[in-house]
């Protein structure tokens, strides 16, 4: 009998799933497939005798991703059977495994890039700051759960800074500076959903990029007119790209290079696009990272503005989905996750579509559900595994 009631309280729960927001995501999927193969089929070379021969397998990227889309699936269908109101009561427990994983990847992590940020377990290889951040998103909605009608003044911020800040510097010194303001967006917006004065978050916001602004300058123009260095805490390359963008054109054949082949990319797309499989930034290899960091320049050169607002109204359906789901769910907590969701997904389009076009620095912020990388997809289908979870219980069953 007890078999029975669980197999019918599953079959209704299922009834409730956000069809709109699977839909959405499949759409966006497949249509990243699309343009993976599109940014790296290999180019077509002449062979000896004068016929076309390809230079590698033209799926090998779609294969790998299309393993990582059935593995985020498969962790997205997980989710939807744990009752997301018991992750509550194992935050301490999921916060002390979160900055292990951090911790274990300074020290054991394997580095490209000049960053270390993966970790390689037999022929799998991933990256912990990614799973980082629906972890703390866990664990942030339940801290601030316990904090509702307390976070009217700035000494009550202070511990949530702190909490958000310990996991934060694990990530900072990995170097992983895009994904560290990705926990600082998340911070800011569930901050907002619990309560906090908005004047109060606007003035910090505000404050803390006037500050990081005129730190930037006096580092940079003491280093250029006196022997006298002020420390700052990000790299040399790290703190180019933080400031090619205003003006690429300064350091062309370097780190401006990556900012202005994007711009020419989607210049050339126009209203319409050149065409699938016809961008020339794209298959000429001017483009950079074309897969993953400037997957949405491939959009823009070959598919036009008609294509770019076709995905970004994808994106803004799924967000609105998370904001709905949030307001509508049954307590503090599964609101919390929304929005945190929310303001994850928010941030990575805004920084990712604002990079190619020149109006972002360049963080290294993937598109989310789109950009090629297993991590990444992993750790996005499981937030809105957790979500489709919360949308599923926001109403108890009665019998």
């Amino acid at each position: 009998m007890k078999e029975v009631f669980e197999v019918f309280k599953q079959s209704r729960l299922l009834k409730k799933l956000d069809f709109t927001l699977i839909i959405t995501v499949i759409m966006i999927m497949l249509f990243s497939m699309i343009i993976i193969y599109s940014a790296t089929k290999p180019a077509e070379l002449l062979s000896a005798a004068g016929t076309q021969v390809s230079s590698g397998d033209p799926l090998s990227f779609v294969k790998r991703q299309f393993f990582n889309i059935l593995c985020g699936l498969a962790a997205m269908g997980f989710m939807l059977y744990i009752h997301y109101e018991d992750l509550a009561k194992h935050v301490k427990l999921f916060y002390i495994l979160n900055l292990i994983m951090l911790a274990t990847v300074i020290f054991f992590g394997n580095s490209a890039m000049g960053a270390t940020r993966w970790i390689s377990i037999g022929p799998f290889r991933f990256q912990p700051s990614e799973f980082s951040k629906i972890i703390i998103i866990i664990c942030f909605a339940a801290f601030l759960a316990q904090r509702n009608e307390r976070l009217n003044r700035l000494r009550d911020l202070i511990p949530c800074f702190a909490y958000i800040g310990l996991p934060m510097l694990l990530i900072l010194k990995q170097p992983d500076l895009g994904t560290s303001l990705v926990f600082m967006a998340i911070m800011f917006g569930m901050l907002f959903a619990a309560g906090a004065r908005p004047m109060l978050l606007a003035g910090l916001i505000t404050g803390g990029l006037s500050l990081a602004s005129l730190w930037i300058w006096s580092h940079l123009w003491f280093k250029a007119h006196s022997s006298f260095n002020i420390w700052i805490p990000l790299k040399p390359y790290q703190l180019e790209r933080l400031i090619i963008f205003v003006n690429p054109w300064q350091d062309w054949h370097g780190d401006g290079y990556h900012v202005i082949q994007s711009q020419i990319a989607v210049g050339q797309g126009g209203f319409l696009g050149r065409g699938l499989f016809q961008g020339s930034q794209t298959h000429g290899n001017f483009l950079p990272i074309q897969e993953t960091d400037f997957i949405f320049s491939v959009v823009g050169e070959e598919l036009g503005f008609v294509g770019a607002v076709v995905l970004l109204l994808l994106f803004f359906i799924i967000i609105y989905r998370c904001i709905f789901i949030g307001v509508n769910a049954k307590d503090n907590f599964g609101y919390l996750i929304s929005v945190g969701v929310a303001s994850m997904i928010t941030f990575h389009v805004l920084v990712n579509v604002g990079m190619t076009i020149g109006i972002m620095p360049v963080t290294g912020l993937p598109l989310p559900m789109f950009s090629y990388g297993g991590s990444s997809m992993i750790t996005n289908l499981i937030a809105l595994g957790l979500l489709l979870n919360i949308n599923m219980r926001r109403q108890k069953i009665l019998f």
